[in-house]
């Protein structure tokens, strides 16, 4: 079985078309006790993850276009009108900024998972498995670890840290994007956006944006 297939759980051939509707069949993994993660085999996991995704060749959206998204509804305000002005000019500032920084530094990149957060995770007796890849796009590795907890960069070879840095601000200025969108449905999600503003004006006064 392909290595990327092997890893998600879902076997060649599986889909199939009826009446319109596409029906996919999926490997059922038994679940383990639910665990702590090591920084270490979250890391391992997801480079064997980008291992498989690099042997595959199928259209994908660059990461940048889910940063546009981010500030097309930043600059929207009737779908974030709760969104103070300074706040909006932050957040548009923030990804404007970052998202063509690393888009120059990160080069062509490769097809990524695009939000391997630990909710995208799940723990099986056959390890850890990734699920969830409809935010799949292409871009730097680093676009991905900047989803995956603090300390698990520090276990993936050949990381650029100060473009890890940059990707974890940018990718807190897009989700806190989405929690100040009007349509969003996250439980306290306003309430995390406001905390994840302050986080984000800490990162600029720390100077974690590349100017």
């Amino acid at each position: 079985m392909h290595p990327i297939l092997r890893i998600l759980g879902k076997g060649p051939g599986d889909g199939a078309e009826r009446d319109g509707f596409v029906v996919t069949l999926w490997t059922y993994y038994e679940p383990a006790t639910p665990r702590e993660v090591p920084p270490a085999d979250y890391a391992d996991a997801l480079q064997r993850l980008h291992a498989g995704m690099r042997e595959l060749e199928v259209p994908t959206p660059l990461f940048t276009d889910r940063v546009e998204h981010a500030q097309r509804l930043v600059a929207n305000r009737e779908h974030t009108p709760a969104l103070a002005d300074a706040d909006r000019e932050l957040l548009g500032d923030t990804l404007r900024r970052l998202g063509r920084a690393i888009g120059e530094r990160g080069g062509a990149g490769q097809l990524l998972h695009g939000e391997p957060h630990p909710g995208n995770v799940l723990t099986t007796g056959n390890g850890l498995l990734f699920v969830d890849l409809e935010t799949c796009c292409r871009g730097p590795v680093e676009f991905d670890l900047a989803h995956a907890p603090a300390g698990v960069g520090a276990f993936y070879p050949g990381v650029d840290r100060d473009l890890l840095r940059e990707c974890r601000v940018l990718v807190l200025a897009m989700i806190t994007t989405w929690r100040w969108d009007r349509g969003d449905q996250l439980p306290n999600g306003r309430r995390l956006g406001a905390e994840w503003l302050d986080q984000i004006r800490a990162a600029v006064d720390r100077n974690d944006l590349n100017p």
